[in-house]
C-alpha cells in the first residue's frame, strides 16, 4: 500500500502493535514540524548557507571563517526548536522497550531532547549542537565559541592543542564515522520493523540500512511526503506528514 489514507495509517499502527524490535531511521523530514528546514525544499535556507566542504575547511582559514558564519546563521533559523510528535513517538517506543534505538541522519539533537538516551541514538552525520577539535577531538560548546567568533572574526581554535575546531557534523567530503556505522549496522540487524521517517533515501551509505534490514527479514515501512527509490521494496509506504501519522502514538 502506498498512500496517506487512513487505511494506510491504520495498517502502520497495526504493524507497530505487532512489532517488538522497532528501529527508527530518521531524516530531515521528521524535524520540519519543529521548524528545522530540510535540504531539498525550494527556498530552503540551506541553499543560501550551504555547508563548506571538508577539504576547503581544513585547507583555508577564510573557508573556516565562512563555515562558522553560515553555521551560526543556520542556527538562528531554528533557534528554540523542540521535539515534535514524530520525535516523541519514537521516544515512547524506546521507553516502552519496543525499540532498541534510533538511527538518524539529522544533526539537530532533537532525538536527545525528546528523552532518548545518547546510547540509544546513532548519529550518522554527527551533531550540530556542539563542536570538536579536528586534531585532538576535544569537545567545545557553541555557547563559548560564538561570542568569541563574533567579537574577533577569527575561526575558533582548540583550547587544548590550538587545532582547528569544527561543528561536530560530517561535512561533504569528510569520512563517515566508522564506530557509528558499525553501531547502525548492529541496530539494523535487531529490527523486526524498520521504520523510515522523513528520509529521501538518496544519501549513501546511510540509505543502505533499510535494504540491510529488509534482507534480514524485517518489515520495512517508509513514511515520507515524496516518493523514494526504496518504495518498491517496502512493505508499506505512507505518503504523508509524520506528525499526524504518529500523533496517536506520541500522545
Amino acid at each position: 500500500m502506498q498512500d496517506g489514507s487512513n487505511d494506510a495509517i491504520d495498517e502502520l499502527h497495526a504493524l507497530l502493535d505487532r512489532s517488538r524490535a522497532i528501529v527508527g531511521f530518521t531524516g530531515a523530514g521528521i524535524s520540519t514540524e519543529s521548524g528545522v528546514p530540510d535540504f531539498r525544499t525550494p527556498g530552503s535556507p540551506w541553499m543560501v548557507h550551504k555547508p563548506i566542504p571538508f577539504d576547503a575547511f581544513v585547507q583555508s582559514r577564510e573557508a573556516r571563517i565562512e563555515a562558522w558564519r553560515r553555521k551560526f546563521a543556520m542556527d538562528d533559523h531554528f533557534a528554540g526548536a523542540g521535539p515534535n510528535r514524530g520525535h516523541l513517538a519514537l521516544a515512547r517506543l524506546v521507553e516502552q522497550g519496543r525499540s532498541p534505538g534510533v538511527i538518524t541522519q539529522n544533526i539537530d539533537g532533537l532525538h536527545q531532547a525528546s528523552g532518548i538516551a545518547e546510547d540509544r541514538i546513532v548519529e550518522l552525520h554527527g551533531n550540530g549542537t556542539y563542536a570538536t577539535c579536528l586534531s585532538c577531538g576535544w569537545r567545545h560548546e557553541l555557547a563559548a565559541i560564538r561570542p568569541a567568533f563574533e567579537a574577533t572574526g577569527d575561526p575558533p581554535a582548540c583550547v587544548m592543542c590550538a587545532g582547528a575546531v569544527k561543528s561536530a557534523t560530517i561535512s561533504f567530503g569528510q569520512a563517515m564515522p566508522q564506530p557509528q556505522m558499525r553501531r547502525a549496522h548492529e541496530l539494523t540487524l535487531k529490527a523486526d520493523l524498520f521504520l523510515v521517517l522523513g528520509s529521501s533515501l538518496v544519501v549513501f551509505p546511510a540509505a543502505t540500512f533499510p535494504v540491510v534490514a529488509r534482507r534480514n527479514g524485517a518489515r520495512l515501512v517508509i513514511v515520507n511526503r515524496e516518493p523514494t527509490e526504496l518504495d518498491p521494496i517496502a512493505d508499506l509506504v505512507v505518503r504523508a506528514e509524520i506528525g499526524p501519522v504518529l500523533g496517536r502514538l506520541a500522545s
